[in-house]
């Protein structure tokens, strides 16, 4: 990548995803502080991940079809920005909303989780277009490199998102919160555009009609236009991805609420412990990017999903050790584990995709991943959440890590290592080419 490259990908992906952790914990705090339950709570996360699992393998689509991937990212970046101004004008959470002329009623917790999903429809953009990007640029002999460079400034957002929600929830009125992540997410648009695009553009100029019809037809192919998901397990690795983010986006979504009122942490306490996460994938995202172009894709997912399922048990193993200092200690111990579960784990897989995918269809199969993290995130947290509900977090976070252990183990045995042979990989078995 060229400097004005590296730093408009560093923008860009900072500030989206800032944006976006700034938005899910401030509206799970709120939704808590409001008197909602685990499974409201868990519903912030759930709206997003929904618009996530609809809509970006459309986009992806969309990027591959029409070669107009900035457009793309212009597009649906100006449209997350506009999503996120009706927060504005909300009613307060406790307050109850009428929808006259309708003769109905809803309480105003109910609101903000519209909005959050009405965000994802558009943000969920973002992922699969810039990793297809990322991924060219990285070429078979530095695809890893590629991804964790991106990966990482995706983490330092991630990071300033986690420490700033802390102390903006003690110092900002909610309006002022939302105004911050309409900035943040203007300025990832922005950046985008100075982005180049090395991937290949159709040769046909797109019409409405093609559009639609190709996208449709991506989406749900014919048995003969599937041929690609049986390369190295490709499809089995969308079933283990889905599994292992039930797992740990259900748990994520619970923290807001679980961190406060069980483990007893203040807002800046909070935020602090949930900055460890995405501080250290700055650091391990690069280091796994090198490794997974080093000793293959297949040991950095089939880890990083075990590595997950003991994430959960250290969080639920939070609450029983007395002492705030011990808690925030385990904590610290869960947090940094997930850092380096997921890191390994979205570093393999994304340069898994990367290897297998035909040219004119990775930001589609980046996209499905996003899809297979929507299903995660849709399920986790109603299932977590509701177990949580009725039982209690830690019993909650064990289920949970149950589901991680299967993904690495279904990871284990289904995939096929596809790190190209110029690496020390495999050399292609006939129909891989």
């Amino acid at each position: 990548m060229s400097r004005l490259d590296r730093i408009a990908v560093v923008l860009a992906a900072s500030n989206r995803f800032a944006a976006g952790i700034l938005m899910g914990t401030g509206l799970a705090f709120y939704v808590g502080e409001a008197g909602g339950s685990a499974s409201l709570v868990g519903a912030v996360t759930t709206a997003y991940f929904l618009g996530m699992m609809l809509l970006s393998p459309v986009w992806g689509a969309i990027a591959d079809v029409t070669g107009r991937r900035r457009l793309v990212l212009l597009v649906t970046g100006l449209a997350a920005t506009a999503a996120v101004l009706p927060l504005l004008v909300v009613p307060g959470l406790d307050s109850t909303v009428s929808l006259a002329p309708l003769p109905v009623s809803i309480p105003g917790v109910y609101l903000p989780i519209g909005v959050r999903g009405l965000y994802a429809v558009f943000a969920v953009g973002f992922s699969p277009v810039m990793l297809a990007v990322a991924s060219e640029k990285g070429g078979d002999d530095g695809r890893g490199q590629s991804l964790g460079f991106f990966n990482s400034a995706r983490a330092v957002g991630f990071t300033g998102g986690q420490l700033a929600v802390g102390f903006l929830l003690g110092v900002l009125a909610p309006d002022g919160l939302y105004l911050v992540i309409a900035a943040a997410s203007l300025v990832s648009t922005v950046a985008a555009v100075f982005v180049t695009d090395p991937t290949p553009t159709p040769d046909e100029p797109p019409s409405a009609r093609r559009i639609v019809a190709e996208v449709r037809r991506r989406l749900f192919p014919a048995a003969a236009d599937r041929q690609h998901f049986s390369r190295k397990g490709l499809g089995w690795l969308y079933v283990a991805l889905a599994l292992r983010n039930t797992t740990v986006i259900g748990v994520m979504g619970l923290m807001p609420v679980y961190l406060p009122s069980r483990l007893g942490l203040t807002e800046f306490q909070m935020g602090a412990l949930l900055a460890i996460n995405p501080a250290a994938q700055a650091v391990f995202m690069l280091v796994f990017g090198r490794l997974t172009d080093r000793v293959g894709r297949k040991p950095l997912i089939v880890g990083g999903m075990a590595g997950s399922g003991l994430f959960a048990v250290l969080a639920a193993s939070a609450a029983l050790v007395p002492g705030t200092v011990a808690r925030l200690a385990v904590g610290a111990v869960a947090f940094l584990v997930i850092a380096a579960a997921f890191s390994a784990m979205t570093t393999g897989a994304l340069a898994f995709i990367g290897d297998v995918a035909p040219p004119d269809r990775e930001s589609e199969l980046m996209g499905l991943r996003s899809t297979a993290k929507g299903v995660g995130g849709v399920v986790g947290p109603l299932v977590l959440g509701g177990v949580a509900t009725a039982t209690s977090y830690e019993v909650a976070f064990g289920v949970g890590s149950g589901l991680a252990v299967v993904a690495a183990g279904l990871a284990a045995v289904a995939l096929t290592e596809s790190r190209p042979a110029s690496l020390g990989g495999p050399a292609p078995a006939p129909g891989d080419d």
